[in-house]
């Protein structure tokens, strides 16, 4: 190998480094390493995020705990897990992000991991300020779930998804759940 493929020549470290989507590896949701695209993304300096609790990129701490439940319970037989979600920068304001990982071991999905992160705010912009359970709810009616699969999944009941459903519509000025979910979408 010449000298100038030499410098060229990719190895992990590069790859992940400068990786075009958010990358973070994680030990019992403590971020162990993250890549330069996720910094970015978050408005964060290495040492404000390395060994650091996930729970910094999240609007509330009960989100980031209901998160954690949610994975936990929705893990795939490989260990994978996405959802679209809000997210945190640390110098504030909020985001949509989809967030995609796989644990290392299925059978203990907060132990190792690896998760990517996008963000979408070039495709979905948030203009209305929600509740952490709004954005919850609104974040699976963008996936097409029904009240009674949003309530099983975030251990409510469908008619207390409904009620969200109905404050995300009037905050969204939205007639119907397809047009609430437009708009959600940035439509």
């Amino acid at each position: 190998m010449g000298e100038k493929a030499e410098r060229l020549a990719l190895d992990y470290r590069t790859a992940f480094d400068l990786a075009p989507i958010g990358l973070a590896l994680s030990r019992n949701r403590l971020m162990i390493d993250c890549n330069q695209q996720l910094l970015a993304m978050f408005g964060a300096r290495r040492a404000q995020l390395v060994g650091q609790s996930f729970e910094v990129l999240y609007p509330t701490a009960a989100e980031y705990q209901r998160t954690g439940e949610r994975i936990v319970a929705s893990l795939d037989a490989t260990g994978r897990y996405a959802d679209d979600r809000v997210m945190r920068r640390l110098a504030g304001g909020l985001f949509w992000c989809h967030v995609t990982g796989r644990a290392l071991d299925p059978a203990q999905p907060h132990e190792a991991g690896i998760w990517a992160f996008e963000d979408l705010s070039s495709k979905r912009v948030l203009e209305v300020e929600f509740t952490g359970r709004e954005r919850e709810i609104a974040a699976l009616l963008v996936e097409g779930l029904t009240s009674k699969l949003i309530g099983k999944r975030l251990a409510i009941s469908p008619r207390t998804v409904d009620v969200y459903r109905g404050r995300l519509m009037r905050k969204m000025g939205a007639v119907t759940t397809a047009e609430l979910v437009n708009r959600l979408l940035g439509g």
